[in-house]
């Protein structure tokens, strides 16, 4: 008897998930691609795992067009649109902004270096 309950209590234990550790909860950046569409209209397909939602791989995205209008010489940045997706627990989101040396009109406007400031306070990588 004691041994069929040894039994059943390593097959429980088996099926209990493991402990979560704060390394899983840590992104890993797995790098930017950045693609000239049209003059100031450019795509920023980047990919990260252990996002925690789909917002913090957007936000990867939003590092990179900052720090990318800066290396353009440029200020300014407005959002167009970003798609994200998860696959095999990669997370990929392609943004498209275009960038300005003045305020562009419209609300999804950011100041490149304020948010380029910010990504390097919060730890994430830009382009």
């Amino acid at each position: 008897m004691k041994q069929v309950c040894a039994i059943a209590v390593l097959a429980l234990a088996a099926c209990t998930p493991p402990i979560p550790t704060a390394e899983d909860f840590i992104p890993e950046y797995k790098g930017v691609e950045t693609v000239l569409l049209d003059g100031d209209l450019v795509q920023f397909n980047v990919a990260m795992t252990k996002a925690r939602e789909s917002d913090n791989v957007a936000a990867y995205a939003e590092c990179a067009a900052a720090q990318y209008t800066l290396i353009r010489g440029y200020g300014f940045a407005r959002h167009v649109r970003t798609n994200v997706a998860i696959e095999g627990g990669i997370w990929r989101a392609d943004a498209v902004y275009t960038i300005s040396p003045s305020l562009p009109k419209g609300l999804k406007t950011i100041d490149a270096e304020v948010v380029t400031q910010s990504c390097r306070d919060k730890g994430i990588p830009t382009v």
